[in-house]
């Protein structure tokens, strides 16, 4: 791969969810969960991936990993199309791109130990040359996430939900990955724990140049961590910009909303904010609106909007926002 290639390339990303009915199983339409993504991300980059609940951010990040079927587009990695690969040919490149959830009680199994836990990838990717060899790996890697080396003997539930998601991390890291993609590893934490994590995934990067993928809502903790925003609206990129420019300019109007959201702790400048209100739900993706489909909830909406779509372009040097009226 050329030095100044990024590591993940997605190309006109989409996932739908097919809907059947009656004897026959006959399809009726579709979900359009994401339809039509377009980024990329560099190695060493977080590109964080923003939007409202149902936008199709988590979906997107399985996409990546291809744990769900890809309708259309492509996913390159370090160069290579995986877009259409089996799960024989994806398994050199899932011990390379790992992945963080949000719920690490969930995703990790509760009937072994955190040693096994750890072990387990290593296993199967063989990765370690025997038990020993893990062990002493699990260990140093309970450590390196802020956790006591003894505690590899315990069970997920002795553990606090900022511990577990440690674990969940140690995991990831066992495989020695290039790319991690996070959906939302903080949001079920508290306040105070979800800045150690943050921390945490800062200080990993720095360490071993990891490469991230953060889904998240919370704009406080993207903007934290990300080196570039992206901001979906339901199932498609609205704007994407570096995270200063995004926050200090936002063009699309729904990621004006979004910004006009965040509480400012200063109550004399939280007073002098515009205060932009977004009217209405979001629309079902099984039936997006025509045109933009932002427009039904949009204040600035015009007639064109509500019939051609607007495409993802260059506004300013490296902000591109897909609206008619920018």
């Amino acid at each position: 791969m050329p030095p100044d290639a990024p590591l993940l390339e997605v190309a006109d990303l989409k996932v739908h969810f097919p809907i059947y009915r009656g004897v026959i199983a006959k399809q009726v339409g579709a979900v359009k969960a994401v339809d039509g993504v377009s980024f990329t991300v560099n190695p060493g980059e977080t590109l964080g991936l923003v939007g409202e609940s149902g936008c199709g951010k988590s979906t997107t990040g399985l996409a990546v990993l291809r744990m769900l079927d890809i309708t259309a587009g492509r996913v390159v990695f370090d160069g290579t199309d995986i877009t259409r690969h089996d799960r024989a040919a994806m398994r050199p490149f899932r011990r390379r791109i790992q992945m963080i959830y949000q719920d690490p009680f969930g995703s990790l199994d509760p009937r072994m130990s955190v040693a096994a836990l750890i072990a387990e990838p290593m296993i199967v990717h063989k990765l370690a040359a025997n038990a020993a060899e893990r062990a002493e790996r699990a260990r140093e890697l309970l450590e390196m996430v802020g956790l006591r080396a003894d505690m590899a003997s315990r069970y997920i539930h002795e553990f606090s939900g900022g511990q577990r998601q440690r674990i969940g991390i140690a995991r990831a890291l066992a495989m020695k990955p290039d790319l991690l993609i996070c959906d939302e590893p903080v949001s079920a934490l508290d306040v105070s724990i979800q800045a150690q994590i943050v921390n945490l995934f800062q200080e990993i990067q720095a360490k071993f140049g990891l490469t991230y993928l953060f889904v998240a809502h919370d704009l406080a903790v993207v903007r934290h961590i990300s080196d570039r925003i992206a901001v979906m609206y339901l199932g498609r990129i609205v704007e994407i910009a570096d995270r200063d420019t995004l926050y200090r300019a936002p063009l699309h109007p729904y990621t004006q909303a979004l910004m006009a959201a965040v509480p400012i702790p200063d109550p004399e400048i939280e007073a002098t904010r515009p205060q932009i209100t977004v009217q209405g739900e979001v629309p079902s993706a099984l039936n997006p609106p025509p045109g933009c489909r932002f427009h039904p909830r949009c204040p600035r909406a015009v007639a064109r909007c509500k019939t051609e779509e607007p495409q993802l372009r260059e506004a300013t040097s490296g902000q591109s926002v897909a609206c008619h009226l920018v």
